[in-house]
Protein backbone atom coordinates (compact mmCIF):
# COMPACT_ATOMS: atom_id res chain seq x y z
CA UNK A 1 0.00 0.00 0.00
CA UNK A 2 1.53 3.01 -1.01
CA UNK A 3 1.40 6.96 -0.05
CA UNK A 4 1.46 9.52 -3.69
CA UNK A 5 3.16 12.65 -3.22
CA UNK A 6 1.35 16.12 -4.78
CA UNK A 7 2.89 15.59 -8.54
CA UNK A 8 1.95 11.64 -8.24
CA UNK A 9 -1.43 12.28 -7.33
CA UNK A 10 -2.20 14.91 -9.42
CA UNK A 11 -0.68 12.83 -12.80
CA UNK A 12 -2.92 9.89 -11.54
CA UNK A 13 -6.24 11.69 -11.22
CA UNK A 14 -5.43 13.41 -15.17
CA UNK A 15 -5.64 9.53 -15.88
CA UNK A 16 -8.16 8.70 -14.24
CA UNK A 17 -10.03 11.40 -15.58
CA UNK A 18 -9.58 10.88 -19.17
CA UNK A 19 -10.41 7.11 -18.59
CA UNK A 20 -13.86 8.18 -17.19
CA UNK A 21 -14.38 10.83 -19.59
CA UNK A 22 -14.09 8.13 -22.41
CA UNK A 23 -15.59 5.43 -20.92
CA UNK A 24 -18.99 7.86 -20.36
CA UNK A 25 -18.74 9.29 -24.10
CA UNK A 26 -19.35 5.46 -24.84
CA UNK A 27 -22.41 5.18 -22.68
CA UNK A 28 -21.33 3.50 -19.43
CA UNK A 29 -22.73 5.23 -16.31
CA UNK A 30 -20.57 5.41 -13.02
CA UNK A 31 -21.54 3.52 -9.83
CA UNK A 32 -20.11 2.88 -6.43
CA UNK A 33 -20.19 0.00 -3.68
CA UNK A 34 -18.88 -0.32 -0.43
CA UNK A 35 -15.20 -1.00 0.27
CA UNK A 36 -16.37 -4.29 2.23
CA UNK A 37 -18.83 -7.09 1.30
CA UNK A 38 -20.13 -9.89 3.38
CA UNK A 39 -16.91 -12.78 3.78
CA UNK A 40 -19.57 -15.32 2.28
CA UNK A 41 -19.93 -13.23 -0.73
CA UNK A 42 -16.00 -13.15 -0.99
CA UNK A 43 -15.82 -16.81 -0.61
CA UNK A 44 -18.09 -18.29 -2.61
CA UNK A 45 -15.68 -19.82 -4.76
CA UNK A 46 -16.42 -17.65 -7.45
CA UNK A 47 -13.23 -15.74 -7.30
CA UNK A 48 -10.28 -18.09 -8.16
CA UNK A 49 -6.91 -18.00 -6.34
CA UNK A 50 -8.08 -13.79 -5.39
CA UNK A 51 -10.02 -15.48 -2.61
CA UNK A 52 -7.19 -16.87 -0.73
CA UNK A 53 -5.58 -13.23 -1.00
CA UNK A 54 -9.05 -11.25 0.68
CA UNK A 55 -8.33 -9.27 3.73
CA UNK A 56 -10.74 -10.64 6.35
CA UNK A 57 -12.53 -8.41 9.30
CA UNK A 58 -12.92 -9.95 12.45
CA UNK A 59 -16.15 -10.07 14.07
CA UNK A 60 -17.07 -6.95 16.19
CA UNK A 61 -17.69 -7.75 19.49
CA UNK A 62 -15.74 -11.31 20.38
CA UNK A 63 -14.12 -11.72 23.60
CA UNK A 64 -10.71 -13.72 23.60
CA UNK A 65 -12.65 -17.05 24.43
CA UNK A 66 -14.39 -16.69 21.50
CA UNK A 67 -11.54 -15.83 18.99
CA UNK A 68 -9.46 -18.72 20.49
CA UNK A 69 -12.84 -21.54 19.99
CA UNK A 70 -13.24 -20.08 16.66
CA UNK A 71 -9.14 -19.86 15.29
CA UNK A 72 -9.47 -22.75 13.19
CA UNK A 73 -12.62 -21.56 10.94
CA UNK A 74 -11.71 -18.31 9.31
CA UNK A 75 -15.32 -17.86 8.38
CA UNK A 76 -16.29 -18.04 11.90
CA UNK A 77 -14.09 -15.64 13.22
CA UNK A 78 -15.01 -12.84 10.33
CA UNK A 79 -18.54 -11.59 8.91
CA UNK A 80 -17.32 -9.25 6.37
CA UNK A 81 -14.07 -8.82 3.86
CA UNK A 82 -12.30 -5.87 1.85
CA UNK A 83 -13.23 -6.35 -2.03
CA UNK A 84 -10.53 -8.13 -3.73
CA UNK A 85 -12.19 -7.29 -6.90
CA UNK A 86 -15.31 -4.73 -8.51
CA UNK A 87 -16.68 -7.93 -10.14
CA UNK A 88 -18.31 -9.71 -6.85
CA UNK A 89 -19.35 -5.94 -5.90
CA UNK A 90 -21.34 -5.32 -8.77
CA UNK A 91 -23.09 -8.70 -9.24
CA UNK A 92 -24.27 -8.13 -5.34
CA UNK A 93 -24.93 -4.47 -6.94
CA UNK A 94 -27.23 -5.61 -9.69
CA UNK A 95 -28.75 -8.37 -7.48
CA UNK A 96 -30.15 -5.57 -5.31
CA UNK A 97 -30.96 -2.90 -7.58
CA UNK A 98 -32.19 -4.20 -10.56
CA UNK A 99 -35.55 -2.54 -10.36
CA UNK A 100 -33.91 0.39 -10.86
CA UNK A 101 -31.97 -0.42 -14.05
CA UNK A 102 -32.36 -0.51 -17.50
CA UNK A 103 -32.23 -3.79 -19.14
CA UNK A 104 -29.06 -3.70 -20.69
CA UNK A 105 -27.09 -1.57 -17.78
CA UNK A 106 -23.65 -0.53 -18.74
CA UNK A 107 -21.91 0.36 -15.41
CA UNK A 108 -18.53 2.26 -14.83
CA UNK A 109 -16.59 1.37 -11.22
CA UNK A 110 -13.22 3.32 -10.45
CA UNK A 111 -12.39 2.58 -6.79
CA UNK A 112 -9.25 0.42 -5.12
CA UNK A 113 -9.30 -3.08 -4.07
CA UNK A 114 -6.99 -5.05 -1.54
CA UNK A 115 -5.25 -8.32 -1.84
CA UNK A 116 -2.88 -9.81 0.34
CA UNK A 117 -0.12 -10.26 -1.93
CA UNK A 118 3.51 -10.62 -1.36
CA UNK A 119 4.44 -6.99 -2.35
CA UNK A 120 7.35 -7.00 -5.81
CA UNK A 121 7.27 -4.52 -8.60
CA UNK A 122 4.22 -4.39 -10.42
CA UNK A 123 2.01 -6.08 -7.29
CA UNK A 124 0.55 -4.13 -4.47
CA UNK A 125 -1.83 -4.82 -1.48
CA UNK A 126 -3.74 -1.77 -2.23
CA UNK A 127 -4.39 -0.75 -6.35
CA UNK A 128 -7.05 1.12 -8.16
CA UNK A 129 -8.79 -1.31 -10.43
CA UNK A 130 -10.85 0.65 -13.39
CA UNK A 131 -13.84 -1.51 -14.97
CA UNK A 132 -16.36 -1.24 -17.05
CA UNK A 133 -19.47 -4.02 -17.33
CA UNK A 134 -22.71 -4.63 -19.72
CA UNK A 135 -25.46 -6.87 -18.21
CA UNK A 136 -28.10 -8.04 -19.72
CA UNK A 137 -26.71 -8.79 -23.03
CA UNK A 138 -25.84 -12.08 -24.21
CA UNK A 139 -24.73 -11.21 -27.52
CA UNK A 140 -21.29 -10.44 -28.76
CA UNK A 141 -21.83 -6.65 -29.27
CA UNK A 142 -21.52 -6.37 -25.75
CA UNK A 143 -17.90 -7.90 -25.68
CA UNK A 144 -18.20 -5.52 -28.78
CA UNK A 145 -18.82 -1.95 -27.03
CA UNK A 146 -16.29 -2.63 -24.40
CA UNK A 147 -13.11 -3.62 -26.01
CA UNK A 148 -14.09 -0.39 -28.60
CA UNK A 149 -13.80 1.82 -25.19
CA UNK A 150 -11.15 0.34 -23.84
CA UNK A 151 -9.03 0.60 -27.45
CA UNK A 152 -10.58 4.31 -27.30
CA UNK A 153 -8.77 4.93 -23.94
CA UNK A 154 -5.47 4.03 -25.08
CA UNK A 155 -5.81 5.78 -27.44
CA UNK A 156 -7.16 8.83 -25.97
CA UNK A 157 -3.67 8.21 -23.33
CA UNK A 158 -1.76 8.16 -26.44
CA UNK A 159 -0.91 4.68 -26.51
CA UNK A 160 -2.03 3.90 -29.86
CA UNK A 161 -1.57 0.52 -31.53
CA UNK A 162 -3.32 -1.79 -28.47
CA UNK A 163 -4.35 -5.00 -29.53
CA UNK A 164 -6.50 -7.36 -27.76
CA UNK A 165 -6.29 -11.37 -27.81
CA UNK A 166 -9.87 -13.11 -27.47
CA UNK A 167 -10.50 -16.73 -26.73
CA UNK A 168 -13.68 -18.25 -25.23
CA UNK A 169 -13.83 -20.17 -22.19
CA UNK A 170 -16.18 -22.64 -24.26
CA UNK A 171 -13.57 -23.31 -26.96
CA UNK A 172 -11.23 -24.14 -24.03
CA UNK A 173 -13.17 -26.72 -22.82
CA UNK A 174 -14.41 -28.42 -25.99
CA UNK A 175 -10.41 -28.46 -26.70
CA UNK A 176 -9.35 -29.88 -23.57
CA UNK A 177 -12.59 -33.05 -24.37
CA UNK A 178 -11.24 -33.38 -27.76
CA UNK A 179 -7.55 -34.12 -26.12
CA UNK A 180 -8.85 -36.56 -23.82
CA UNK A 181 -8.74 -34.62 -20.48
CA UNK A 182 -11.06 -35.61 -17.61
CA UNK A 183 -13.52 -33.20 -16.60
CA UNK A 184 -12.03 -33.52 -12.74
CA UNK A 185 -8.40 -32.79 -14.00
CA UNK A 186 -9.01 -29.56 -16.32
CA UNK A 187 -8.61 -26.91 -13.74
CA UNK A 188 -5.40 -27.98 -12.61
CA UNK A 189 -4.62 -28.84 -16.13
CA UNK A 190 -5.89 -25.23 -16.83
CA UNK A 191 -3.60 -23.71 -14.30
CA UNK A 192 -0.55 -25.41 -16.15
CA UNK A 193 -1.69 -24.23 -19.75
CA UNK A 194 -1.78 -20.86 -18.22
CA UNK A 195 1.80 -20.73 -18.40
CA UNK A 196 2.65 -21.19 -21.42
CA UNK A 197 3.63 -17.80 -22.56
CA UNK A 198 6.79 -17.78 -19.32
CA UNK A 199 7.54 -21.75 -19.91
CA UNK A 200 6.87 -22.84 -22.81
CA UNK A 201 5.34 -25.45 -24.87
CA UNK A 202 8.04 -28.02 -23.84
CA UNK A 203 7.55 -26.94 -20.33
CA UNK A 204 3.40 -26.87 -20.27
CA UNK A 205 3.73 -30.69 -21.55
CA UNK A 206 6.82 -31.77 -18.65
CA UNK A 207 4.33 -29.41 -16.28
CA UNK A 208 1.23 -31.61 -17.08
CA UNK A 209 3.26 -34.85 -17.26
CA UNK A 210 4.45 -34.31 -13.65
CA UNK A 211 0.75 -33.91 -12.93
CA UNK A 212 -0.09 -37.58 -13.52
CA UNK A 213 -3.08 -36.36 -16.03
CA UNK A 214 -3.95 -38.71 -19.00
CA UNK A 215 -1.03 -39.56 -20.70
CA UNK A 216 -2.37 -39.72 -24.12
CA UNK A 217 -4.22 -36.59 -23.47
CA UNK A 218 -0.82 -34.78 -22.99
CA UNK A 219 0.32 -36.57 -25.50
CA UNK A 220 -2.74 -34.88 -27.80
CA UNK A 221 -1.94 -31.69 -26.68
CA UNK A 222 1.99 -31.70 -27.13
CA UNK A 223 1.24 -33.13 -30.72
CA UNK A 224 -1.31 -30.01 -31.03
CA UNK A 225 0.66 -26.93 -29.45
CA UNK A 226 4.14 -28.00 -30.94
CA UNK A 227 2.90 -28.34 -34.67
CA UNK A 228 3.87 -25.58 -37.26
CA UNK A 229 0.95 -22.51 -37.01
CA UNK A 230 0.87 -19.86 -40.25
CA UNK A 231 -0.34 -16.43 -39.08
CA UNK A 232 -3.92 -15.98 -38.96
CA UNK A 233 -6.52 -13.38 -39.22
CA UNK A 234 -9.75 -12.87 -36.89
CA UNK A 235 -12.46 -14.28 -39.32
CA UNK A 236 -13.42 -18.00 -39.44
CA UNK A 237 -11.08 -19.25 -41.83
CA UNK A 238 -8.43 -18.28 -39.31
CA UNK A 239 -10.26 -18.89 -36.01
CA UNK A 240 -10.84 -22.47 -37.38
CA UNK A 241 -7.58 -23.37 -38.21
CA UNK A 242 -6.18 -22.24 -34.74
CA UNK A 243 -8.52 -24.80 -33.21
CA UNK A 244 -9.24 -28.50 -33.20
CA UNK A 245 -12.08 -30.20 -34.66
CA UNK A 246 -14.84 -30.61 -32.30
CA UNK A 247 -14.94 -27.18 -31.36
CA UNK A 248 -19.02 -25.52 -31.38
CA UNK A 249 -20.23 -24.10 -34.52
CA UNK A 250 -21.99 -21.45 -32.28
CA UNK A 251 -18.63 -21.03 -30.60
CA UNK A 252 -16.92 -19.84 -33.93
CA UNK A 253 -19.40 -17.56 -34.71
CA UNK A 254 -19.49 -15.67 -31.90
CA UNK A 255 -15.98 -14.98 -32.22
CA UNK A 256 -16.34 -14.14 -35.39
CA UNK A 257 -19.55 -11.84 -34.98
CA UNK A 258 -17.09 -9.56 -32.18
CA UNK A 259 -14.20 -9.40 -34.68
CA UNK A 260 -16.90 -7.79 -37.61
CA UNK A 261 -18.58 -5.61 -35.25
CA UNK A 262 -15.19 -4.31 -33.93
CA UNK A 263 -13.75 -4.18 -36.99
CA UNK A 264 -16.90 -2.10 -38.21
CA UNK A 265 -16.30 0.16 -35.29
CA UNK A 266 -12.95 0.83 -35.50
CA UNK A 267 -12.73 1.42 -39.38
CA UNK A 268 -12.36 -1.71 -40.97
CA UNK A 269 -9.15 -2.96 -38.98
CA UNK A 270 -8.97 -5.60 -36.50
CA UNK A 271 -6.89 -4.96 -33.59
CA UNK A 272 -8.07 -8.69 -32.19
CA UNK A 273 -6.12 -11.44 -32.30
CA UNK A 274 -7.43 -14.38 -31.27
CA UNK A 275 -4.96 -16.89 -28.98
CA UNK A 276 -6.65 -20.57 -28.71
CA UNK A 277 -4.71 -20.65 -25.27
CA UNK A 278 -5.39 -17.79 -23.51
CA UNK A 279 -6.97 -18.93 -20.20
CA UNK A 280 -7.15 -15.97 -17.30
CA UNK A 281 -7.99 -17.46 -13.96
CA UNK A 282 -11.06 -16.42 -12.39
CA UNK A 283 -13.41 -19.65 -11.97
CA UNK A 284 -16.18 -17.40 -12.73
CA UNK A 285 -15.93 -16.72 -16.34
CA UNK A 286 -18.23 -18.51 -19.24
CA UNK A 287 -17.30 -17.49 -22.61
CA UNK A 288 -15.59 -14.93 -23.84
CA UNK A 289 -11.63 -13.78 -22.26
CA UNK A 290 -9.98 -10.89 -23.77
CA UNK A 291 -6.46 -9.37 -22.65
CA UNK A 292 -5.62 -6.01 -23.63
CA UNK A 293 -1.78 -5.36 -24.70
CA UNK A 294 0.51 -2.83 -26.45
CA UNK A 295 3.54 -3.65 -28.76
CA UNK A 296 5.82 -1.67 -25.87
CA UNK A 297 5.21 -4.01 -23.17
CA UNK A 298 5.03 -8.02 -22.97
CA UNK A 299 2.86 -8.14 -20.76
CA UNK A 300 -1.42 -7.22 -20.51
CA UNK A 301 -2.75 -3.77 -19.53
CA UNK A 302 -5.89 -5.04 -18.72
CA UNK A 303 -8.20 -8.18 -19.18
CA UNK A 304 -11.94 -9.08 -18.59
CA UNK A 305 -14.12 -11.82 -19.83
CA UNK A 306 -18.21 -13.20 -19.70
CA UNK A 307 -19.60 -13.91 -16.56
CA UNK A 308 -23.04 -14.88 -17.26
CA UNK A 309 -22.96 -17.54 -14.54
CA UNK A 310 -22.51 -15.41 -11.26
CA UNK A 311 -25.22 -12.95 -11.13
CA UNK A 312 -27.76 -15.51 -11.01
CA UNK A 313 -26.19 -16.43 -7.74
CA UNK A 314 -26.84 -13.78 -5.62
CA UNK A 315 -30.79 -12.60 -8.38
CA UNK A 316 -32.23 -16.93 -8.44
CA UNK A 317 -32.18 -16.38 -12.17
CA UNK A 318 -29.14 -16.38 -15.03
CA UNK A 319 -28.26 -12.50 -16.26
CA UNK A 320 -25.54 -12.40 -18.88
CA UNK A 321 -23.02 -10.23 -18.23
CA UNK A 322 -19.52 -9.39 -19.57
CA UNK A 323 -16.83 -6.80 -17.75
CA UNK A 324 -13.47 -5.31 -19.01
CA UNK A 325 -10.90 -4.04 -16.15
CA UNK A 326 -8.63 -1.39 -17.36
CA UNK A 327 -4.55 -2.17 -15.39
CA UNK A 328 -4.57 1.14 -14.18
CA UNK A 329 -1.55 0.82 -12.48
CA UNK A 330 0.52 -0.42 -15.18
CA UNK A 331 -0.78 2.17 -17.79
CA UNK A 332 0.37 4.75 -14.73
CA UNK A 333 3.52 3.45 -14.63
CA UNK A 334 3.68 3.21 -18.73
CA UNK A 335 3.09 6.73 -19.38
CA UNK A 336 5.68 9.64 -19.75
CA UNK A 337 5.99 12.16 -17.09
CA UNK A 338 4.12 15.39 -18.58
CA UNK A 339 3.64 18.45 -17.05
CA UNK A 340 -0.07 19.48 -15.90
CA UNK A 341 -1.71 18.74 -19.62
CA UNK A 342 -2.06 22.69 -20.52
CA UNK A 343 -3.16 23.55 -17.00
CA UNK A 344 -2.43 26.88 -16.26
CA UNK A 345 -1.15 26.80 -12.71
CA UNK A 346 1.19 29.91 -11.45
CA UNK A 347 2.69 30.41 -8.27
CA UNK A 348 2.50 34.05 -6.33
CA UNK A 349 5.49 34.83 -4.75
CA UNK A 350 5.49 37.79 -2.20
CA UNK A 351 7.50 40.08 0.08
CA UNK A 352 6.68 39.65 3.83
CA UNK A 353 5.22 43.28 3.51
CA UNK A 354 2.69 42.62 0.96
CA UNK A 355 -0.82 42.65 2.27
CA UNK A 356 -2.78 39.11 2.55
CA UNK A 357 -5.53 40.64 1.32
CA UNK A 358 -3.94 42.49 -1.88
CA UNK A 359 -2.50 38.41 -2.45
CA UNK A 360 -5.93 36.66 -1.77
CA UNK A 361 -7.92 39.18 -4.41
CA UNK A 362 -5.27 38.81 -7.29
CA UNK A 363 -5.17 35.26 -6.67
CA UNK A 364 -9.11 35.30 -6.64
CA UNK A 365 -8.62 36.69 -9.90
CA UNK A 366 -6.81 34.49 -11.53
CA UNK A 367 -8.47 31.31 -10.16
CA UNK A 368 -11.48 33.01 -12.01
CA UNK A 369 -9.68 33.02 -15.34
CA UNK A 370 -9.34 29.00 -14.85
CA UNK A 371 -5.90 29.56 -13.50
CA UNK A 372 -4.54 26.92 -10.37
CA UNK A 373 -2.51 29.47 -8.44
CA UNK A 374 -0.52 28.61 -5.01
CA UNK A 375 0.42 32.06 -3.01
CA UNK A 376 4.73 31.12 -1.57
CA UNK A 377 6.11 33.60 0.79
CA UNK A 378 9.83 34.58 -0.98
CA UNK A 379 12.30 32.46 0.71
CA UNK A 380 15.89 33.02 0.95
CA UNK A 381 16.57 29.67 -0.96
CA UNK A 382 14.53 30.95 -4.40
CA UNK A 383 15.52 27.76 -6.91
CA UNK A 384 14.76 25.46 -4.01
CA UNK A 385 11.23 27.06 -3.55
CA UNK A 386 10.79 27.16 -7.53
CA UNK A 387 11.97 23.28 -8.40
CA UNK A 388 9.44 22.17 -5.49
CA UNK A 389 6.85 24.05 -7.21
CA UNK A 390 7.79 22.80 -10.76
CA UNK A 391 7.82 18.77 -9.28
CA UNK A 392 4.00 19.64 -7.88
CA UNK A 393 2.91 20.80 -11.10
CA UNK A 394 3.11 24.18 -11.73
CA UNK A 395 4.16 25.80 -14.55
CA UNK A 396 5.02 29.52 -13.99
CA UNK A 397 5.13 32.01 -11.27
CA UNK A 398 5.44 35.96 -11.05
CA UNK A 399 6.22 37.69 -8.56
CA UNK A 400 3.92 40.13 -6.22
CA UNK A 401 5.01 44.12 -4.21
CA UNK A 402 3.43 45.82 -2.26
CA UNK A 403 0.44 47.71 -4.85
CA UNK A 404 0.54 45.13 -7.54
CA UNK A 405 -2.61 44.33 -9.70
CA UNK A 406 -3.36 41.16 -12.12
CA UNK A 407 -2.35 43.10 -15.08
CA UNK A 408 1.17 44.29 -13.53
CA UNK A 409 1.90 40.42 -13.26
CA UNK A 410 4.85 39.19 -15.59
CA UNK A 411 4.50 35.53 -15.80
CA UNK A 412 7.96 33.18 -16.53
CA UNK A 413 7.93 29.69 -16.38
CA UNK A 414 9.21 27.25 -14.34
CA UNK A 415 11.00 25.03 -16.14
Amino acid sequence: MRDFLPADKARRERVLAVIRERYRAHGFDEIETPVMEDYDRLHAGIGGDNEKLSFSILKRGMDADGIRAAADDPAALADLGLRYDLTVPLARFYATHRASLPTVFRSIQIAPVWRAERPQKGRYRQFMQCDIDVIGDASARAEAELMVASLDVLDALGLEGGTIRVNDRRALDAMLDVFGFAPEERPGVLITIDKLDKVGPSGVVEELRGRGVDAAAVDAFAAYVERPVAGSSFDEAGIRAALPDGVPGEVVAHLVDLGDTVAAARGGAVPLVFDPFLVRGMGYYTGTIFELAHPSVDYSLGGGGRYDGMIGRFLGQQVPAVGFSIGFERIVDLLPVTDADGERSVVLVHDRDVPFAQLLFIKTALVAQGARVRVEQRAKNMKALLERSAADGYTSFATVTTGSTVDDLELKPLA
